[in-house]
């Protein structure tokens, strides 16, 4: 039956951060009305490692959303982990349909559930497919048509060739666990590859070829587009938390993953060189132990960052030359996730690849107000999510806490106390002083120039840089969760 007015509520389960967006939906008209992130415990590259530590975080950010807009969440659309996810061809073909018999959307839809349902996995008990994207069709006579063109078209055979992404089915279920112990359920999974660029990426650059980059706190992933379709996707077991990692080391262990989590995001950029005079300031780092304080230059804090981006990035760079499309970028790179905004790192990418770079913000796509961070590269899954959702006239997540009448499975969630903050402090050799809540923006950092191009320039060297390392790495990982 369809709502006319209802909720959608969307959870992004990161690395670094929970984020819990609720829109509201008046007939066409959908509004974002609330929109928060949390710091997120028990996740581990995407992916759900303790359900009960991850549960905390989200009953108290669920707990929030509904005092503040009067309203008992129920359900939510999540997002599926980014990593590990691989991905396989598969295909799809129906025959005696009738010559004159038109091909619909319906068909479409019904060929690809088909070929997701007929896939065989190498272990069903293990493995589940997380989605699948059609890349081309035939009708027996003509082949490599587009899904637009082949609807309404009249065929006896219809077949069509699917890339199908394939994760862990523990995974999924983990995320219903740490849903349940929140007091909520999830209404829909979805692949935030296919979703998130939706909401970021323009159709021109969909058409034309581009590599969206979704640079988040544990893995980074990369969506490579072209003729309006995903044709390639893959992700990487790093992300902002190694950079975080690394500064809690090059501080000899002396603050806390906190505060060296401030001290990135208020300090960090890439490409030393182009610090200007900021790269002349120290950071001091004052102990409340009896030992020395420690001083971090910032001009070495952006070498830190700097060495651990290029990594990840050649990383990126390897998948993008595996897809086979690395020479049909027209639109190059597009960067979104929470680190995307760090300070030159368009730049830096740019130097390492020779593809145009533009950071990646959510399009303005909904109505929106008061809601702080939902325009900010962080909230294009979340967006992504709603998107995905909204034109679901059945789906409603949320209901007037008035109107609202419990049931056995929808209990309130207990709310846990809060952590302990370690009193540590951060100065500047400046009169400007940093406090671990804040957030402060570079300044003086020359502003990235605008998208250049240039010829790929990375490919010979890439494959000896990292395709040993991301190989051993892997396996290393395989090895801690057996």
């Amino acid at each position: 039956m369809e709502i006319q007015d209802r909720y959608i509520t969307a959870i992004d389960l990161g690395t670094s951060k929970i984020a819990l967006t609720v829109a509201k939906v008046e007939g066409e008209n959908t509004q974002i009305v609330y929109y928060k992130e949390t710091p997120s415990e028990g996740i581990k590259n995407s992916s759900v490692f303790n359900a009960t530590q991850a549960s905390g975080p989200l009953s108290e950010a669920i707990i929030e959303a509904e005092n503040a807009l009067g309203i008992k969440i129920t359900q939510a659309v999540v997002g599926m982990p980014k990593y590990p996810v691989i991905q396989q061809s598969s295909t799809g073909k129906v025959d005696g349909r009738g010559y004159d018999t038109d091909i619909t959307a319906e068909d479409i839809a019904e060929l690809k559930r088909s070929a997701q349902d007929m896939y065989p996995l190498d272990n069903p008990e293990v493995e589940a497919i997380y989605g699948a994207v059609a890349q081309s069709f035939s009708d027996g006579e003509n082949f490599q048509i587009i899904e637009s063109d082949i609807i309404g078209m009249t065929s006896d055979v219809l077949e069509g060739n699917f890339k199908i992404f394939i994760g862990k089915k523990s995974s999924l279920s983990k995320i219903d666990t740490v849903l349940k112990k929140a007091g909520i359920v999830a209404a829909r999974k979805y692949f935030t590859a296919d979703t998130t660029a939706k909401a970021v990426l323009m159709e021109s650059e969909m058409e034309n070829g581009v590599a969206m980059v979704d640079f988040g706190g544990g893995c980074v992933s990369v969506s490579i587009y072209h003729g309006n379709i995903m044709r390639h996707y893959a992700s990487i077991p790093f992300g902002g938390r190694n950079i975080t990692g690394d500064i809690q080391i090059e501080s000899e262990g002396s603050i806390d993953k906190e505060l060296a989590e401030n001290i990135k995001l208020a300090f960090g950029a890439c490409m030393p060189e182009k610090l200007q005079n900021l790269s002349e300031k120290i950071i001091h780092i004052r102990s409340c132990n009896g030992e020395a304080d420690k001083k971090l230059p910032v001009k070495y804090l952006s070498e830190i960052i700097t060495a651990r981006v290029e990594e990840i990035m050649m990383a990126i760079l390897y998948e993008i030359q595996q897809s086979g499309f690395a020479d049909r970028l027209m639109s190059g790179i597009v960067v979104t996730g929470g680190c995307a905004q760090t300070a030159n790192l368009g730049n830096f990418i740019y130097d390492l690849s020779g593809y145009r770079v533009r950071t990646g913000y959510p399009r303005h796509l909904f109505s929106y107000d008061g809601c702080e961070g939902i325009t900010d590269t962080s909230a294009s899954t979340s967006l992504g999510l709603i998107m995905a959702a909204q034109d679901d006239s059945t789906l409603n997540c949320a209901f007037p806490k008035e109107s609202y009448v419990p049931g056995v499975m929808f209990t309130e969630p207990e709310q846990t106390s809060e952590p302990e903050h370690k009193e540590t402090l951060l100065e500047f050799d400046t009169v400007e002083t940093v406090k671990p809540e804040e957030t402060v923006t570079p300044k003086n950092v020359r502003k990235e120039d605008p998208p250049k191009t240039g010829k790929v320039k990375w490919t010979d060297k890439i494959g000896r840089f990292w395709g040993d390392l991301y190989e051993s790495v892997n396996q290393e990982i395989e090895n801690e969760e057996a």
